[in-house]
């Protein structure tokens, strides 16, 4: 492609393996305004004239509506984005086409391409977690005093309700969304005016291209510049949680629907049938969002890698950091709209969750906690459930069917009023410190999120 230094051309394989305009063409929208921006400075600084000026962004936002109609041919001869869009543009202008690059290498241009790109994507990944916690507050409320057990090593362990367990996923998807507005902070910083590694003797104005496209200020040291890749690791990081937490949901989820469980019932639209067993329908859109939590991880780990033995300042390994980029804005973008959608057509099924909560071994913390109030030390007191426990499990009867002189065989310490412990509605009611699945705490916090929500 290049022809001043060198005497042969590119070998075919070679453009072949270093292109990355099938991919990078992404950024055209980013990379159109960042030279608009650019040719702008230019005609602040004298180096263009308003003519030349006018031709340029003329011709840029003819090629953008093009690109945007699918009219645009794109060519690995040209390598990238940046020298497609740019050599289009002297195609059709001219002369004034070829003013363009002064003062800028592709090193600081995919650098401003990229950072726009993400900060692009994090506003609307932003509203998609706004959109998945409106579902999961939605479905909160219409089921907020179902009662279910909670479970810790996937045993039974306290009862909680439905409402208290899907407000667990909108704290975490909240967690999500300032992470992401803290990574924007970082993200939306200009580049543009670094040049390929040390700026430029033609000094453009820095300040006002990074004004013009919406960036909070400009990077301070011009070789951290080109070499930071610390934005893209950290939005990957952010996507990657974000994963995590659409995963933990699934598989709470898949258990739930599962004719062990029955809490809960998916649509027929966001499940699927077996091929050989008519009965089956399968959780798919919580297997697939297990699995693509995965492949989030990977895009992470394979910048990272790509970045650790890097020198500075711009070597072509950054080139691998476009594709993970942009897969995983897509994944986590399609999984939110989906899961989002699960969520909103999801039915919970009442009678199961009461029979699986009626099961009285949930309350044996209360009864601890009960003589504890009783003046028992705690472990004395957990040593005393658990031996009630034992005389239930071995006589097969239910904790809250012992009689109370079986209770009081175990310890004097057991009251007359034991079986005053196993009331479902009374272990809610007294736990109302901030954060209990307390039904007026549930409330609260459901109108809460339905206000910073709407």
């Amino acid at each position: 492609m290049w022809t001043g230094r060198f005497s042969q051309p590119t070998a075919d394989l070679v453009l072949k393996y270093g292109e990355s305009v099938s991919y990078d063409w992404k950024l055209y929208e980013h990379d159109i305004a960042g030279s608009i921006a650019h040719a702008r400075a230019q005609l602040r600084a004298g180096m263009l004239t308003e003519d030349e000026f006018c031709a340029i962004e003329s011709g840029l936002q003819g090629i953008l509506a093009d690109i945007r109609e699918g009219n645009f041919n794109w060519s690995i001869r040209l390598e990238d984005v940046h020298m497609n869009i740019e050599s289009e543009l002297t195609r059709r202008i001219g002369a004034p086409g070829a003013k363009l690059h002064t003062a800028r290498s592709r090193n600081d241009q995919v650098a401003t391409d990229t950072r726009l790109y993400c900060r692009a994507q994090i506003d609307a990944t932003q509203e998609l977690l706004r959109d998945m916690q409106r579902a999961l507050v939605l479905k909160a409320s219409e089921y907020a005093d179902i009662r279910i057990p909670g479970y810790t090593h996937l045993q039974r362990a306290q009862p909680v309700t439905i409402g208290h367990h899907l407000l667990a996923y909108v704290e975490m998807l909240g967690r999500d969304a300032e992470r992401l507005a803290d990574c924007r902070r970082r993200v939306n910083i200009s580049p543009l005016g670094s040049g390929a590694i040390a700026g430029s003797t033609i000094n453009l104005d820095r300040l006002g291209i990074a004004e013009e496209l919406g960036f909070d200020g400009v990077t301070e040291n011009s070789m951290d510049a080109i070499a930071d890749r610390d934005y893209i690791m950290e939005t990957l990081f952010c996507l990657s949680v974000i994963g995590t937490h659409l995963s933990r949901m699934s598989e709470d989820l898949v258990l739930w629907s599962s004719a062990e469980f029955g809490f809960c019932t998916l649509s027929d639209a966001h499940t699927t049938g077996s091929s050989l067993m008519p009965q089956k329908k399968n959780p798919d859109v919580c297997e697939l969002t297990r699995g693509k939590s995965g492949r989030l991880y990977g895009n992470l780990v394979s910048v990272m890698v790509a970045v650790k033995g890097l020198p500075l300042t711009y070597n072509r390994d950054l080139q691998e950091d476009k594709e993970p980029l942009f897969d995983s804005f897509e994944t986590v973008s399609l999984a939110l709209r989906v899961n989002a959608e699960m969520v909103a057509a999801m039915r919970i099924n009442p009678d199961r969750c009461a029979a699986a909560v009626s099961d009285p071994l949930l309350l044996a913390t209360d009864l601890a906690d009960y003589l504890v109030r009783r003046g028992v030390p705690f472990r004395k007191a957990h040593e005393l459930v658990g031996k009630a426990v034992a005389v239930s499990v071995g006589s097969c009867t239910p904790l809250n069917e012992l009689t109370l002189e079986q209770f009081r065989e175990i310890s004097p310490e057991y009251g007359e009023d034991v079986h005053s412990v196993f009331n479902l509605g009374r272990a809610f009611e007294l736990r109302t410190n901030p954060g209990a699945p307390n039904p007026d705490n549930t409330r609260r916090r459901l109108e809460y999120w339905t206000q910073k929500l709407s």
